[in-house]
């Protein structure tokens, strides 16, 4: 039987589409689907989704509730038959004592289970009530924090004036304790049973609950706050997760900067936390100075925290703020939050990273998984399971490692030893293929120009290094955890492995710098080949500067290649000298990372403002990963706006008859280039307001501008609006976009010469995804040419060669071009979907390519968009259209 609603808590009166989405949604999770749901930006698919899926939720634990006090009372009934039936039976019934004995034994269980069951719940419900409606239990952590505050402040002085000793003693926590393999802990835990962590208290179990999850912690944030304004926000239990970066509020911690040396800090403080409770217990500590530990991570204070976190609704910065006047780390009170909460809003790596999952507390059986913002959640799967390591990387690592060996070898166990000559082994093979040796300076070395593709096994064979068990060597680098090790002897013995054996001023900035300069120059010189956007690679380059040890790097290419052989491929790329070369592990089928989320769930919501196309999303990610096709279902609502207040328009020639198609043969011809800046010219003669105009790339973008300049096209579009340009680094963005949004309000109130603002953007840039062009923002979204990949990018070519062998071809085209298009279309959309933002909102979208008109295309665009596409093959109507679409908005408005 089919549960369903008939209304469902809304802040106000919904829309008609959105009703139609909580009720599809409301199936689909009661059903136990994957679904595929599509809802514009603008349409409120934030608040749909937690009204939907949160109204489920609550009739769920009701049913549940229902149900199990039904069974109880069955159960009392029968066990209350059972008893008088037996104090009348017969001596002829006495041989069947054992069944009977059985089956009262089952149903007594039975009773006892749902009896604890309902207690269980009945004690969380109380205590969440509690925690809600008891102000002083709510802050009584608060003032605890205040009394401890002296022995806070008492314990950083004595950090500060503690003296570093000298002699091996001093590294013990550098050294890795003695390993045992998994068979050996078997055993152990066999015979003596396994140790009890102190925190293990916490530790509850897991009731229903949805996961939510989305690409960046802003969108995280923006739908906290959408949770706090609905009316399920006084009666649900939420809790945010974040990385350390994140939520870290210990600021000696917080300082080191990188996501690696936080991490490093905060592992090598929580085993010190260990330690020092196994001391306080009676065990003799060796000898040397106090190891540091976290004053923020206290069992007693991060419980109380965790309570707080589950009383109301908070975001990151809320967080961030309740920790530091607790005293109480955010980071391990959320994880501690997540067993009793009914929400938990994280971000993708921290659900679709196995290992990242595990480590977090996540458990995905029987739970229902919201994945938001999904339109590229295969590229995400691929992104997030591929791993590249520079020939810089492999020489500094191997450096490292072996310097780390030589000062430790009469202290490190036999078995730790073995395993560390196994890594070294491996790190040689790796800069052998790559045409060099180790032991000698990455830069000096050269090698031969060239890619190659290489299966996983096929690269093993020639590194060789077929005959290492990575998977044996995976579980070390987990288990040991000797990349924080090396991590934690580098920063401490900064610099390039000269002065390694000299003491070092143990003042943090001190310490690092020489490593980092010398870090930087292994990386200064390198090409960053073919990289999505410029602040993707500024971040990746960031963090190789920062990292005190490409270790964690290195780990991360050994678990890569335990992939299947199938499933993925190395790409050798050797570039002139071996620091700039690399190795580089490709994920060919994300799926395969996908199937074990999609079969532990019950359910899976798959959504964003535009999933099309659907079919070839459906075969790469659902088919593959073992999904049928009568578990998956599909919701595509419409947008709020009426048909009137959005015009896309398909140009085919421009307004001197040049035929418009920015193939990468002629878009780069003058005429091609002066006929795109009269379009632009005509478009800000007609358009108020804020245009936004968005290029297929970087460098065609430049090279377009630079002769606009020398033409006087550019003047010429400066004398109508003012002209912005997306910003290359990414912390730049919200400045130009407040000039923007300043000079177009300017424009409006003061009727100057200028109508507005020109934005130059780049398809997939930084203002092509997440930015809102609302209202008079973005009155008119212009898209030069079509964003095709570059079909020369060998991991293109393997993906295209690996899609066309595994998956079916599709109304006579290969999935391999299929790929080629869906990169396309997904970036158009997700470009020409910035403007529109609201009910009363209204935009015109010009398409400059004539390919655009091709029925294959057209059905490739959001269908609120495509319904009401006309192409125009000359530009005259084209322009009549735009104008008078203005000129009747004007008039409304007016």
């Amino acid at each position: 039987m089919e549960n369903s609603r008939a209304q469902f808590p809304f802040p106000y009166q919904p829309y008609n589409i959105q009703e139609e989405f909580m009720q599809a949604l409301y199936s689909a999770l009661d059903k136990g689907k994957v679904g595929i749901f599509e809802s514009p930006t603008g349409t409120g698919k934030s608040l749909s989704l937690i009204c939907g899926a949160l109204s489920w939720l609550t009739d769920y634990e009701e049913r549940k509730r229902q149900e199990a006090a039904a069974l109880l009372q069955e159960g009392e009934a029968a066990l209350s038959t059972n008893a008088a039936q037996s104090s009348a039976v017969s001596s002829s019934a006495e041989l069947d004592w054992i069944t009977d004995f059985v089956q009262k034994k089952a149903e007594h269980d039975l009773v006892s289970k749902l009896k604890e069951e309902e207690l269980k719940r009945k004690k969380r419900e109380e205590r969440l009530e509690m925690i809600r409606n008891n102000v002083q239990l709510k802050y009584a952590v608060k003032r605890k924090s205040y009394e401890e505050d002296e022995a806070f402040k008492l314990l950083q002085l004595s950090k500060e004036e503690q003296v570093e000793a000298t002699g091996d003693q001093e590294d013990e926590e550098l050294i890795i304790a003695e390993y045992e393999s998994d068979d050996e802990s078997k055993i152990k835990s066999r015979f003596f049973g396994a140790e009890k962590d102190e925190d293990d208290e916490l530790v509850e179990e897991h009731v229903t609950k949805i996961y939510y999850c989305s690409r960046t912690h802003s969108q995280l944030a923006q739908f906290v706050h959408e949770v706090q304004k609905s009316p399920f926000s006084k009666d649900i239990s939420v809790v945010t997760l974040g990385s350390r970066q994140n939520l870290c509020i210990n600021e000696e911690v917080r300082q080191l900067g990188s996501i690696q040396r936080i991490n490093d800090r905060c592992m090598e403080m929580q085993k010190n936390k260990h330690e020092k409770h196994h001391h306080e217990e009676g065990v003799k500590r060796k000898r040397g100075p106090a190891k540091s530990v976290c004053p923020y991570n206290k069992a007693s204070a991060l419980q109380q925290m965790r309570d707080v976190v589950l009383g109301a609704v908070h975001d990151i910065e809320q967080l961030l703020k309740l920790g530091r006047e607790t005293h109480s780390c955010p980071y391990y009170s959320t994880r501690l939050a997540i067993p009793p909460a009914q929400l938990v809003v994280l971000p993708y790596q921290m659900v679709l990273h196995e290992a990242t999952r595990r480590a977090a507390g996540v458990q995905l059986k029987g739970q229902v998984l919201i994945i938001d913002e999904a339109h590229n959640l295969s590229d995400t799967l691929s992104c997030i399971h591929s791993a590249e390591l520079s020939g810089a990387q492999l020489c500094c690592a191997h450096s490292q490692l072996s310097q780390y060996a030589d000062r430790y070898k009469s202290r490190l166990k036999a078995k730790n030893l073995m395993y560390i000559k196994q890594i070294l082994f491996v790190i040689e093979g790796l800069v052998r293929v790559l045409g060099g040796k180790v032991g000698q300076s990455p830069q000096s070395q050269t090698t031969q120009p060239g890619t190659e593709m290489l299966t996983i096994n096929n690269f093993l064979f020639k590194a060789q290094i077929d005959n290492i068990n990575l998977f044996k060597l995976q579980r070390y680098f987990e288990k040991s955890m000797i990349s924080r090790k090396l991590g934690g002897f580098v920063e401490k013995y900064a610099g390039s492995g000269v002065t390694l054996h000299t003491h070092c001023n143990n003042k943090e900035n001190r310490r690092t710098e020489g490593l980092n300069r010398y870090l930087q120059t292994l990386q200064s010189n390198q090409n960053p080949g073919t990289v999505p956007s410029a602040d993707q690679q500024e971040s990746v380059e960031t963090e190789k500067v920062l990292s005190a040890s490409p270790m964690m790097q290195v780990e991360g290419f050994f678990m890569a290649l335990t992939n299947s052989n199938t499933d993925g491929r190395v790409v050798v790329h050797k570039q002139g000298s071996l620091s700039e070369s690399s190795v580089k592990f490709l994920l060919l089928n994300p799926a395969v990372h996908f199937a074990q989320v999609l079969e532990e769930c019950r359910a899976v919501i798959i959504a964003g403002g535009t999933m099309q196309p659907v079919s070839d999303f459906k075969q790469e990610l659902l088919f593959s990963a073992g999904v049928g096709e009568e578990r998956i279902t599909e919701f595509s609502c419409g947008h709020v706006i009426p048909p009137e207040n959005i015009l896309p328009l398909v140009l085919c020639s421009g307004p001197s008859g040049q035929e418009l198609e920015f193939t990468f043969q002629n878009r780069d011809t003058p005429r091609m280039m002066d006929e795109t800046g009269r379009i632009l010219s005509n478009i800000c003669n007609v358009v108020p307001g804020g245009v936004v105009c968005f290029f297929p790339s970087y460098d065609y973008s430049k090279r377009i501008i630079s002769h606009w300049e020398a033409s006087g096209t550019l003047t010429r579009l400066a004398n109508k609006k003012k002209i912005f340009q997306e910003p290359k680094k990414a912390n730049q963005v919200e400045q130009v976009l407040n000039e923007f949004s300043r000079c177009i309000q300017r424009c409006s109130a003061d009727c100057s010469g200028l109508t507005g603002a020109l934005l130059f953007s780049v398809v997939g840039g930084k203002m092509s995804e997440g930015i809102n062009f609302s209202d008079d923002l973005g009155r008119c979204v212009v898209m030069v040419g079509m964003p095709y990949p570059n079909i020369k990018s060998p991991e293109l070519q393997e993906k295209m060669s690996y899609l066309d062998k595994h998956l079916p071809h599709s109304q006579g085209r290969s999935p391999g071009q299929a790929l080629i298009e869906n990169i396309c279309m997904k970036a158009v959309n997700q470009s020409i979907g910035r403007a529109i933002r609201h009910r009363g909102d209204y935009s015109s979208v010009v398409l400059c390519d004539r390919r655009y008109s091709r029925p294959a295309t057209l059905s490739k665009l959001p269908t609120w968009i495509k319904d009401r596409t006309t192409t125009h093959t000359t530009f005259g109507p084209a322009f009549a259209a735009l104008r008078k679409f203005f000129l009747e908005k004007k008039q409304k408005k007016a």
